[in-house]
């Protein structure tokens, strides 16, 4: 019997059995028991009188135990029902002067260090459990609307992205060895996406979706980059961009309301911690809105559509702020918008998820479906407030001429994509997805600021322990 199955109170008066961690224990009578279920300590209550010193001065912060008692409704205040010890057993003691988890505030920085213990915090034990009800209703969406999931490979030849930014997978010193003497007979990489064979079984599948680890080389130190990440990337067979465009919301919307559903308890406490963070920053670089107020925005409110022209002229005549422009102001048609840019049109301009599209094709990549004029392509952004860009996604390119010369234009080896161009000549069809970064997406709806708080064991550069 977990912690918050007790808290439901259908065993009042009843002798329960439980077991977790202790966070504190004071007066040699009170312990504050947690098991990870839920948010709240059970508190339990030790006749200290009737039990062995030996065993009382082994309740430490971290220690494991078993308690047998009573539940029963508390006489003090903090909690709704307690247990009357009767017998208590120390599963696995915690030397106090070592255990680096104490019961007082820890500066993220050092819980990063100590990532093996850190999900016995409140914050990230609640931040775990909105991640793993966030996977839950990923999978579950997907399913109740016709998706198979397709295993995508993490070992992989090919760059989805184009942008060379890889980690090589190799049995043999690369200075002395040739590619035929490999493991694999050829170089070979972790992927940075599944997208490319996740189109070849949409185009047998219909609908299909991969959620599974992706792996860039960039040497990126922000708190918005990891190298190794979860990506959810849905692919649809006869879906046009417009389409893709209803996906993407359809699927936000339900993800996040799932979890204000399922996770109350979690995402209040997340939001006052996030609330009590803002506070502590400047009046300019606050959130305009609060955790939960930000996660119904984007449930209740339609997505705005607008194309990255149209964007491009909004953001050239606007006036973000009356003291100062944008850092990085608009030069030109052909830019790559900031993050700043997207949250304007969002927070400011539209007050609204806004999903950009028909991009510029010089800054997107080969795959992506050219418009007739011959200068932007069918791909597509959801902006969310606060971040900036949530999604990204496109329709592909089904159009096998069009689609060898833009590789062609790009330098990308027609050879190491033979089976992706041979979708083009075998039963062609529109089609189109988009891929979100799983990371992201708990960033946002937990309302932390660095990314690497969002993942049990963060993956950075100059930095893989545990």
């Amino acid at each position: 019997m977990d912690i918050r199955q007790l808290f439901l109170g259908k065993l009042k008066n009843q002798k329960v059995t439980v077991r977790g961690w202790v966070r504190t224990f004071r007066a040699n009578r009170f312990i504050a028991l947690n098991d990870g279920s839920c948010l709240a300590n059970l508190q339990c209550v030790v006749d200290f009188e009737q039990t062995p010193q030996e065993v009382l001065e082994e309740i430490n912060t971290g220690a494991a135990l078993e308690v047998v008692g009573l539940l029963v409704e508390s006489q003090g205040k903090g909690q709704q029902f307690e247990v009357q010890v009767e017998s208590l057993a120390v599963l696995g003691a915690s030397n106090p002067d070592e255990y680096p988890i104490q019961p007082k505030k820890h500066s993220l920085e050092f819980l990063r260090e100590k990532a093996h213990l850190r999900v016995r915090t409140n914050t990230f034990a609640a931040v775990m459990r909105v991640r793993a009800a966030l996977s839950f209703a990923v999978h579950q969406y997907f399913t109740n609307n016709g998706f198979y999931q397709v295993h995508t490979p993490i070992i992989t030849g090919s760059d989805a992205e184009g942008a060379g930014e890889m980690f090589r997978v190799t049995t043999l010193d690369p200075t002395v060895s040739s590619e035929e003497t490999d493991f694999f007979g050829k170089e070979t990489n972790l992927t940075v996406s599944g997208q490319l064979e996740a189109e070849t079984y949409a185009m047998g599948l219909g609908k299909v979706y991969t959620f599974g680890p992706t792996f860039r080389a960039e040497n990126s130190n922000t708190s918005r980059h990891l190298a190794e990440f979860w990506m959810i990337e849905p692919e649809v067979a006869f879906n046009d961009l417009d389409d893709n465009m209803d996906l993407a919301e359809d699927f936000i919307k339900s993800v996040l309301a799932n979890i204000l559903e399922n996770c109350n308890e979690d995402l209040t406490f997340l939001d006052e911690r996030f609330s009590s963070e803002e506070a502590k920053k400047p009046q300019a670089e606050r959130s305009p809105m609060g955790l939960l107020e930000r996660l119904k925005f984007v449930i209740q409110n339609e997505f705005m559509r607008v194309s990255y022209t149209d964007a491009i002229e909004i953001l050239r005549n606007s006036k973000p702020n009356k003291k100062k422009k944008f850092k990085y102001p608009i030069e030109a048609w052909g830019v790559d918008l900031q993050s700043e840019h997207e949250r304007y049109l969002v927070e400011k301009h539209f007050t609204s998820p806004v999903i950009l599209f028909d991009y510029p094709a010089d800054i997107k990549a080969f795959y992506m479906r050219m418009n007739d004029d011959g200068k932007t392509v069918r791909a597509m952004d959801v902006l969310f407030p606060g971040v900036g860009e949530m999604v990204g996604g496109s329709q592909r390119e089904e159009r096998l001429d069009k689609l060898v010369a833009r590789m062609q234009a790009m330098d990308i080896d027609e050879k190491e994509l033979w089976w992706y161009t041979d979708l083009r000549r075998f039963g062609t069809a529109v089609h189109s997805g988009f891929g979100l970064g799983f990371e992201r997406l708990v960033l946002y709806a937990t309302g932390m600021s660095n990314i690497r708080d969002v993942i049990p064991y963060p993956r950075t550069p100059l930095s893989a322990s545990f």
